[in-house]
């Protein structure tokens, strides 16, 4: 799924709400995961029951923001595609200027860009991108949508799936568990670093990785957090 950005941010004011912003978002990167997207994919990835997704769906629709919403999956429309990419734009252009201009942690900046990203007037968001320099990566290492060309959401292999003896390059870590992050972050774990995966533990035990020049072991809900590129 690739799509040309937009460069207008205020031609429908039915996303200028919190919610929608997020069902969007979620919506437009399940998308990337799956040729189908689902209301029980939705539901787990916001951490909210089908019933509340259909209702969004409906709200959604109405706003002429899907495509399609039945049996078959959910997909967004053209419309709907622009306004989730420039959410995704907002909210990560945040998280970056809240590491890297306002000194947190990039373990504390995902709900606060969630609470931001649709209060900032679109003035401010471009002088974020020009102060940062028009970074094309956040914190987590996820990709920036530009205002203008194609974007697209490409995941690399997990740390969970590299081979022993491999050199793992991390490339992006999910930012969904704020807990798992900080964690991360205390190994030195984040975009950029470089592991040697050292050996996997029979029986769903834990992966062996050495970071920072430590053995450390690692369970399997951090090894499908972390992506990157495995060499020699």
């Amino acid at each position: 799924m690739i799509a040309a950005v937009g460069t207008g941010t205020a031609c429908c004011e039915a996303t200028r709400s919190e919610a929608m912003g997020k069902y969007l978002r979620a919506i437009y990167l399940l998308g990337f995961k799956a040729p189908t997207v689902s209301t029980s994919e939705v539901a787990a990835r916001l951490g909210v029951a089908p019933p509340s997704v259909s209702a969004m769906l409906r709200r959604l629709d109405a706003a002429g923001m899907l495509a399609a919403s039945g049996s078959g999956g959910i997909a967004l429309s053209e419309h709907g595609q622009r306004h989730a990419r420039e959410v995704l734009r907002r909210h990560r252009l945040i998280e970056a200027f809240l590491v890297q201009a306002a000194g947190m942690g990039w373990d504390e900046v995902h709900e606060e860009a969630e609470a931001l990203q649709l209060v900032v007037s679109d003035l401010l968001i471009d002088r974020i991108d020009v102060t940062l320099g028009h970074p094309d990566r956040d914190p987590h290492g996820d990709p920036i949508p530009q205002p203008a060309g194609e974007h697209v959401e490409d995941w690399p292999p997990a740390l969970a799936d590299a081979p022993e003896g491999a050199s793992f390059r991390v490339e992006r870590v999910s930012d969904e568990d704020s807990t798992a992050l900080r964690y991360l972050g205390e190994l030195g774990i984040r975009p950029g670093a470089v592991l040697r995966v050292l050996e996997r533990e029979p029986f769903g035990g834990p992966q062996w990785v050495e970071v920072g020049g430590q053995r450390r072991a690692m369970g399997a809900q951090l090894t499908h957090l972390v992506h990157g590129v495995a060499g020699p």
